[in-house]
């Protein structure tokens, strides 16, 4: 069973960086995905950004490419921790970050497509004020 931990959140002002960690623990089974969605107060699930451990592929929405990097270093067979950088942080970048891990990188028509059952962090609170 994955377990994902999730640090790094904050409150910063507009145009600052925050950096978001996040450690998966408890996967044996070679590459897999890793990434972030957000929820706004209010506003439904978005999907962020996602890497693939195997290869390190990259895959962004396209309301964070250019400003979110995201990244990932293996510490050992069963522990790997994913970064999501965020400059040039905007207000509407304000929201909780949630970590997820899934079996591949699917993603289709600007989505990453999970399965009911990946395992999720517990979320770690952004907010970008003016």
């Amino acid at each position: 069973q994955v377990q994902l931990v999730e640090s790094g959140g904050g409150s910063v002002q507009a145009g600052e960086s925050l950096r978001l960690s996040c450690e998966a623990t408890g996967y044996r089974g070679g590459g897999f995905c890793l990434g972030w969605f957000r929820q706004a107060s209010g506003k439904e699930r978005e999907w962020v950004a996602c890497i693939t451990t195997g290869d390190e592929t990259t895959y962004y929405s396209e309301s964070v490419k250019g400003r979110f990097t995201v990244s990932h270093v293996s510490q050992d067979i069963a522990r790997n921790t994913v970064y999501l950088q965020m400059d040039n942080l905007k207000v509407e970048d304000t929201a909780t970050y949630y970590c997820v891990a899934d079996r591949e990188c699917t993603v289709l028509a600007g989505q990453w497509r999970i399965a009911d059952n990946s395992p999720w962090g517990q979320g770690t609170q952004v907010t970008v004020s003016s």
